[in-house]
């Protein structure tokens, strides 16, 4: 098989020979002595079944797959007629655990069997590998768009967070909005490729592509984004979020809410349900379900790895799932797929589909499309760093000083029993970084965090955006971007209107 490397060369996966055990049953003279000293050796294998394994007329038959080199060297030694050895290509992972959902894994006869290894062999290879006659597509090296360095930092931060926050599950992934390449993706809990069967344990879901969740208040990025463009509000606009609105016999109110009239960036700022609602109404259930197919929340995702799942949208909107759907809530999509969107929103509207092989600019300017005006995303970089300076991002952007941190938070109950449980929650925060001349957009979600002490609180703000913000400070220098403490950064990122 070709070895896997980052985008620095740094090897991911690769081939390594390792001695396999065969027997030639016609050729063993005594079979109880045989499987007398091979049951030394190989413990594993019962008596009974190496039995029935040597007690033939087979000309060949494996023992053991995968041995040590010193296991095979005291076999020799037993100078047993008619057991032998043949050299196998074996799968290492260096990394063990750290890139498990990128690179996936292969089974006993080296063949991918999930994630990238799955991807690089096509059909007719398989077929090839089957018969002994080919171990992989090409032994060309493949090279990923992953940065093994922001891989580790962030797999490093996602474990401290299940165990600081006590969380079931974490997730993040990190990409370039120029290029669409994926520099890290992880999913915890994991699983370690060089033992295939650990995939299989409860929870190894990839969440980052297989996932769907309600991804909560990230939601009103979206929204208001749509809004926007579509010219149904203006960043100047004032919505009443005094009274909780009513949909028969639901009602809809805000999470600490101000109750009185809020301007658009307050809405966005202080995360108002009710002032979200009345923003998508401005718009009409219609143009912001079919936005949501213009970002490709509808369609599957490009990504290579097998793993992936569609998003869960209703194709028509009626009042009261237009409205909860303007905040997160009554839909499901993938983490990549939000990731995707907040990058084009803050990246003069231009979505570039996410890829995990590397990709230049000027072929991710072939595959780029425009999903929103650059004057909208003007006022969207605008908005996402309004909210990391005075609403639910203030904790990552003062973790990760000086780069300029924007985005959104999203603290989403979840369904048990068909109900929603507000003791459950889902914590998503989607960034992007620097908003002075986006780069990079990033998504981190911590399944069903506890607060970390008696005085913090349990929303994403508290857990998925401080890990974002431990995460930015780690690998922005990696990425060579520079901290900026300019006051007048922030300055011209205020519209016009607002100054």
């Amino acid at each position: 098989r070709p070895a896997i490397l980052d985008r620095n060369g740094m090897e991911l996966a690769m081939d390594i020979l390792v001695p396999s055990m065969f027997a030639a049953p016609r050729h063993i003279i005594d079979v109880d002595e045989a499987v007398e000293k091979l049951l030394a050796e190989i413990p594993e294998r019962n008596e009974s079944w190496l039995r029935a394994k040597l007690d033939g007329n087979e000309g060949f038959v494996w023992l053991k797959r995968e041995m040590s080199p010193a296991a095979q060297d005291r076999i020799f030694d037993l100078g047993i007629p008619g057991i032998d050895f043949r050299t196998e290509s074996k799968r290492y992972y260096p990394g063990g655990e750290v890139a498990a959902h990128i690179l996936g894994s292969v089974n006993i006869d080296n063949q991918g069997i999930a994630g990238m290894e799955r991807f690089l062999d096509r059909e007719e290879v398989e077929v090839l590998q089957a018969t002994g006659l080919a171990r992989g597509r090409d032994l060309e090296p493949v090279t990923l768009a992953v940065d093994l360095r922001v891989q580790n930092a962030m797999h490093a931060e996602l474990v401290d967070a299940m165990a600081r926050y006590q969380a079931i599950a974490a997730a993040g992934v990190l990409l370039d909005v120029t290029t669409g390449e994926i520099l890290a993706l992880v999913s915890l809990p994991d699983f370690d490729p060089n033992v295939p069967a650990s995939a299989l344990e409860e929870g190894r879901l990839n969440r980052i592509t297989a996932g769907t969740f309600e991804l909560g208040s990230t939601f009103k990025t979206v929204t208001i984004a749509a809004a926007i463009d579509a010219g149904a509000v203006s960043i100047t606009d004032e919505f009443d979020a005094t009274q909780p609105i009513r949909f028969g016999r639901f009602s809809i109110d805000d999470f600490h809410g101000k109750e009185r009239v809020l301007s658009l960036p307050e809405v966005y700022k202080y995360s108002s349900n009710i002032g979200t609602i009345r923003i998508m109404q401005a718009l009409g259930k219609e143009n912001y379900r079919a936005f949501l197919t213009r970002v490709g929340f509808d369609a599957p995702l490009s990504v290579e790895l097998p793993e992936t799942k569609r998003s869960n949208i209703p194709e028509e909107f009626s009042d009261i799932v237009a409205a909860t759907a303007s905040f997160g809530h009554g839909l499901t999509i993938t983490p990549l797929h939000m990731a995707s969107a907040m990058g084009a929103f803050a990246n003069d509207g231009i979505l570039v589909p996410p890829t995990l092989f590397r990709r230049s600019p000027e072929q991710a300017r072939t595959l780029a499309r425009s999903v929103i005006s650059p004057r909208t995303s003007a006022y969207m970089r605008y908005l996402m760093r309004l909210n990391a300076l005075e609403g639910s991002g203030k904790i990552t952007d003062e973790i990760a000083a000086g780069y300029l941190v924007g985005g959104k938070t999203g603290t989403a109950d979840k369904v048990v029993d068909g109900r929603y449980d507000s003791t459950k929650n889902l914590n998503v925060f989607a960034s992007v970084f620097p908003m002075d001349n986006p780069r990079y957009s990033m998504l981190i979600l911590v399944d069903e965090a506890k607060r970390e002490n008696p005085q913090s609180g349990r929303t994403a703000a508290w857990n998925a955006g401080a890990v974002s913000g431990r995460i930015i400070q780690k690998v922005a220098p990696m990425l060579g971007i520079l901290p900026n403490f300019s006051e007048t950064v922030d300055q011209n990122l205020v519209p016009v209107e607002l100054r």
